[in-house]
């Protein structure tokens, strides 16, 4: 889920440098999200 959430995200980053469009909206959903990422990373998954 986090994985395809982190995909669209730079997908739509990305059509948003190419076409000019989104602002900064997209740009801060990036951000977020890779900040999830990296937290999701340090702190790792905790299985029972």
């Amino acid at each position: 889920m986090l994985w395809t959430l982190i995909g669209l995200l730079i997908l739509f980053w990305l059509l948003g440098l190419i076409f000019e469009i989104g602002g900064g909206i997209i740009h801060i959903l990036l951000v977020i999200a890779l900040l999830v990422f990296i937290w999701n990373m340090i702190s790792g998954r905790r299985k029972p």
